[in-house]
């Protein structure tokens, strides 16, 4: 991987990867998984997104505690990040001569457009989208959701990444074999940053556009009757990303709105947000809920009731 990717990695909230490993943090500490500890002694330095612990010694940043905790080896816990936190990290890399020639283009749109002409959904698919998700036929087929099988017999579900344009922009393969690893692919020079802009052009004055994390809630937040997009996290949003939503709540006077999950990462995901966007309306899940995927779950199962 090249420094920049690297970099991303590196600058992931430390305590957002902690409690993804399943470390309780509070206070900016917790108990130090590394020795014996009743006390915590594993403290985090948000300002510098590092952690340590001032008993054993332990202490790096976010690839260093995936390292440490899970032991794996650098690559490994690079890659368990990527999955993780939607980070996507090329494979082929442009050699000097590609880069002054042009010759290297980073993702081909044109080799992948053909797969979401005529979307397939395989049986496992299907399961995954309408009876466990239980999405809006509508919303699948707006979103151009299709399925592929590897020579493994694995399914998976390609998602498509549109710039607001319309144009191919990068593809997420999600891996529908639960516990299956890696989690996602990506091709090489994919961009998938904001899930779903076309949506965008549908929007009128006043109109509510809701921000959810991933593009699964944002499915749900479609079936539910709503425009949304999805983010993979605030601080993985480019330069462009930020004042094209920026430039939204100027020109056309909409309201942003989101339902964080119902944890510390994504009430801090909401705070980062509206530095952003400061107009941006929070709504609670309700209990039990831990996202709006859950919510919206709960709803259709009242709707049979």
């Amino acid at each position: 991987m090249d420094k920049f990717e690297l970099q991303r990695l590196r600058d992931l909230p430390i305590e957002g990867v902690a409690e993804r490993l399943g470390l309780q943090v509070s206070r900016h500490k917790c108990l130090c998984p590394f020795h014996s500890d009743t006390h915590p002694s594993l403290s985090f330095c948000v300002r510098r997104n590092t952690f340590r612990c001032f008993v054993c010694g332990a202490g790096g940043g976010t690839i260093d505690l995936v390292m440490r905790y899970l032991g794996k080896d650098f690559r490994e816990a690079c890659r368990w990040l990527a999955d993780g936190h939607n980070v996507i990290l090329s494979d082929p890399k442009p050699s000097a001569t590609e880069k002054a020639t042009g010759a290297w283009e980073g993702f081909d749109a044109a080799k992948y457009e053909r797969f979401f002409e005529h979307p397939w959904l395989s049986p496992e698919a299907r399961r995954f989208l309408f009876t466990e998700r239980r999405l809006d036929e509508r919303v699948v087929r707006w979103c151009r959701l299709t399925s592929w099988r590897d020579r493994q017999g694995a399914d998976w579900l390609q998602i498509p990444y549109y710039n607001r344009e319309g144009r191919l922009a990068g593809i997420q393969n999600r891996n529908l074999q639960k516990g299956a690893s890696p989690r996602f692919r990506f091709p090489s020079g994919s961009r998938c940053g904001i899930y779903n802009l076309p949506v965008l052009n549908l929007l009128q004055p006043r109109d509510e556009l809701y921000i959810t994390e991933g593009a699964s809630d944002c499915w749900a937040m479609l079936s539910a009757g709503r425009k949304a997009i999805a983010i993979p996290s605030a601080t993985l949003l480019s330069k462009k990303d930020i004042e094209q939503l920026s430039s939204l709540s100027s020109q056309l006077a909409i309201s942003f709105h989101m339902y964080p999950d119902r944890d510390e990462p994504g009430e801090r995901l909401f705070l980062q947000l509206q530095r952003l966007l400061p107009s941006l309306q929070h709504h609670q899940l309700p209990l039990g809920c831990k996202d709006f995927s859950e919510h919206y779950l709960a709803t259709k199962r009242q709707e049979d009731e």
